[in-house]
């Protein structure tokens, strides 16, 4: 049956003055299940292996993503330009930080039965892991793109390594030497 005809079928059981029935229609047909808390933290290790495993790319659009580290070194060399709000505030932060940085999503959502594990974890922007939530790909008609090759983009993190190198200060913000760090252990792996 489809959702909107349950929730037609409760509507006219409510103006019916049949509640019992409306409630036992939703139990069987339309069933609310609150979704798990959600408290799972990711070192930058495991998010940049999984970021170097997808290539850097959005697996529900396909495109490109950048190393969080690119962005922040960005936002610290052109702050008027490329403005960061230290809680992503979108009146004050630049649009690439929720279009382009990258995160991890559980291709299915842990709140829906799916694994907390790196064979459920995928590379997604911020963005379309903030829209997808705890929904299904079917459920939001999305896809699962095929993963990218750091060959073809490695999220210019060539680009950091050769701009730490010839600023090696760079490395005195803690959040960028995370970053940093997680990336040399990653490619060591």
């Amino acid at each position: 049956m489809n959702k909107h005809a349950i929730i037609e079928q409760v509507c006219e059981s409510l103006l019916d003055d049949r509640a019992e029935e409306a409630r036992r229609l939703l139990q069987r047909e339309y069933v609310f299940e609150p979704p798990a808390r959600n408290f799972r933290r990711y070192t930058n290790l495991q998010k940049v292996t999984v970021f170097l495993r997808d290539g850097f790319v959005d697996r529900y659009s396909g495109e490109k993503l950048v190393f969080p580290a690119v962005l922040r070194i960005l936002s610290k060399e052109l702050p008027e330009e490329f403005p960061f709000h230290q809680n992503w505030k979108m009146s004050e932060c630049h649009p690439a930080y929720w279009q382009l940085f990258p995160t991890i999503d559980h291709v299915v959502p842990v709140a829906r039965g799916g694994a907390d594990s790196e064979s459920n974890w995928i590379c997604t922007s911020q963005l379309r892991n903030s829209a997808k939530a705890n929904w299904l790909l079917e459920e939001l008609g999305w896809e699962l793109k095929p993963p990218g090759s750091p060959d073809n983009w490695d999220g210019l993190t060539g680009w950091f390594v050769e701009y730490r190198e010839e600023h090696p200060m760079v490395l005195e913000d803690k959040y960028i030497a995370a970053w940093s760090m997680a990336l040399d252990r990653a490619k060591n792996i």
